[in-house]
């Protein structure tokens, strides 16, 4: 830090010096060189004989006068870009140790360490800003990163934990490996088998490596699938399922695939929110253009809607993220993975749409995605 600060002073000195000896050179130059045929040549106009004494002792005291008041000039500059190089340097000093010091604390992991604005300037300012701006966002991902880990950890052990459970108990001859073993173990097995595939799907398409693949798109035909695919479940648990497609909808450019997994993800959202005797709709709407200088034409919609226990207020603005529960024992006990609503978000987005959430406790939920039709 101490040679950091005096080459930034000796620097800023040497540059000041430049200048100061430039500007004395190109004085005593024009005053040696320009100076004295002036002089002349007024003492000339005011009558003075070009040999006479009154010549000779005026020219002495122009010369002295320019030496003394070159020399006093330089002297007082020289002095002031000392104390300017001085304090300018200081300040420079302290915002570049300032960086330097939250530069690493972040490298060693301290990700809530700031550094205060410069006052030096909008640029200085900026950096600043900048600088915390990117502390910031690295905190927030270091924290996404260890809750990420933690929640991997949870979803991971419990059914892990429930086979290595139960074939100790075949081991010891505590459980037979009956049709009732078998299938729990086969639901463990698929339950880490979905895990691990929505795992990898949510990061494929969180870092848009996701195989979008689009083609014209029927939007009756999309939700028809995503009813028939769902269609046992909702018989097996006693939720009505009803569907309200508008006729004449316009095609879709999409992934067929990718946006029967949205749907089919909000569907099964909303079965597990719905208790017995409810009822999930799913319906289809076209919108004209917002803005009529772009290319769309028109714009779909689609809403999920349930009769189940809702989504209180607070929980709404998260239930986008990963592994996010509005009641985590509840979830775990219905099998959901804690990514579906991420993963529906992040193909919505892929296929350049918007999906939102709308619910209050005890009232129902309704999702809802908005997608372009060209």
């Amino acid at each position: 830090m101490s040679r950091q600060r005096s080459g930034l002073g000796a620097r800023l000195l040497f540059a000041q010096a430049l200048v100061l000896a430039a500007a004395a050179g190109t004085t005593g130059v024009v005053a040696a060189v320009v100076g004295p045929p002036l002089f002349r040549e007024h003492l000339h106009r005011a009558g003075v004989s070009g040999d006479s004494a009154q010549q000779m002792h005026a020219e002495q005291a122009y010369v002295y006068a320019t030496v003394i008041s070159v020399g006093v000039a330089v002297c007082v500059a020289a002095l002031a870009a000392l104390v300017v190089t001085w304090y300018v340097s200081r300040r420079l000093q302290r915002s570049v140790t300032d960086v330097a010091t939250a530069a690493s604390a972040i490298a060693d992991g301290r990700y809530d360490s700031r550094v205060p604005p410069a006052h030096l300037g909008d640029e200085f300012d900026a950096l600043a800003q900048s600088f915390n701006e990117m502390a910031g966002r690295l905190q927030a991902v270091d924290t996404g990163r260890r809750r990420l880990f933690g929640d991997l950890a949870h979803e991971i052990r419990t059914p892990v934990s429930v086979l290595e459970a139960y074939i100790e108990a075949v081991e010891d001859g505590v459980r037979t490996l009956d049709a009732e073993t078998v299938a729990v173990l086969r639901q463990q097995t698929r339950r880490l088998v979905r895990f691990s595939d929505d795992a990898a799907a949510l990061a494929q398409a969180e870092e848009g490596q996701a195989i979008i693949e689009p083609g014209p798109v029927s939007v009756a035909e999309l939700v028809a699938a995503a009813v028939a695919a769902a269609a046992d479940r909702f018989d097996t648990k006693g939720v009505t399922l009803h569907t309200a497609v508008d006729p004449g909808l316009p095609q879709l450019w999409a992934d067929p695939d990718r946006l029967g997994q949205v749907l089919g993800n909000l569907l099964d959202n909303a079965l597990r929110h719905t208790p017995l005797g409810g009822r999930v709709e799913i319906a289809a709407t076209t919108t004209g253009p917002t803005n009529p200088m772009m290319l769309l034409t028109s714009a779909v919609t689609l809403t999920v809607t349930d009769t189940g226990d809702g989504i209180a207020a607070e929980h709404l603005a998260h239930v986008f993220e990963r592994f996010y529960r509005a009641d985590t024992a509840r979830d775990r006990d219905r099998g959901g993975s804690g990514i579906g609503l991420s993963i529906a978000k992040a193909f919505v987005e892929a296929h350049h749409g918007r999906i939102s959430v709308a619910s209050s406790s005890g009232a129902g939920t309704t999702f809802t995605i908005t997608l372009p039709a060209r």
